[in-house]
């Protein structure tokens, strides 16, 4: 078995964990998640630990019990604690605000962009460069914040557009004539 696959994954109190045939329904203070589990693999619950067990020894099982003892991980951290990136929107200009259930997004283009906020994630703009992606869906937060920010990549001149918080940008030396 993986060395990941191996660890066990701790319960908190305020979650749930629920195992039907075929898939796993987490269900915590910030909502709810559910998993499908491939056959080849069996799922054991003590009390406050979920274990992942292989049924047999072959490399696509040993490979397949981590990815899924880790997908598992992330749906019990979402349901209890949930994820979050935060965004800089950094350029003369360039701003974000939320309407309702749309980030509008102005970032030097000759329009501006509005991006629709998908079920299950909440936006917020706390000032007008700075944008916070929050869900319990750990997969689904990071594809919307990568959404967002391939609206403006930072370019590598100046460091205009959309980053990452606390993401280096390695900057090129301008032109000589």
């Amino acid at each position: 078995m993986s060395r990941i696959g191996n660890n066990p994954i701790n319960i908190p109190s305020k979650v749930e964990v629920s195992l039907l045939d075929g898939s796993v329904v987490v269900k915590g203070p910030k909502g709810s998640l559910d998993l499908m589990i491939p056959d080849c693999l069996n799922l054991e619950q003590n009390d406050s630990v979920l274990r992942v067990l292989t049924k047999d020894q072959s490399k696509k099982t040993k490979a397949l019990s981590g990815t899924i003892r880790a997908l598992l991980a992330n749906n019990v951290k979402g349901v209890s604690d949930g994820f979050f990136y935060e965004l800089e929107v950094i350029g003369v200009g360039y701003r974000a605000q939320t309407k309702g259930k749309i980030l509008n997004l102005a970032l030097g283009f000759s329009h501006p962009v509005d991006f629709p906020i998908p079920e299950g994630i909440e936006i917020t703009t706390p000032s007008q460069t700075e944008i916070i992606v929050k869900g319990i869906d750990k997969q689904l937060v990071g594809q919307v914040a990568a959404n967002i920010r391939a609206f403006r990549k930072p370019e590598p001149y100046k460091g205009k557009g959309i980053r990452y918080k606390n993401e280096q940008i390695v900057k090129k030396e301008a032109k000589k004539a």
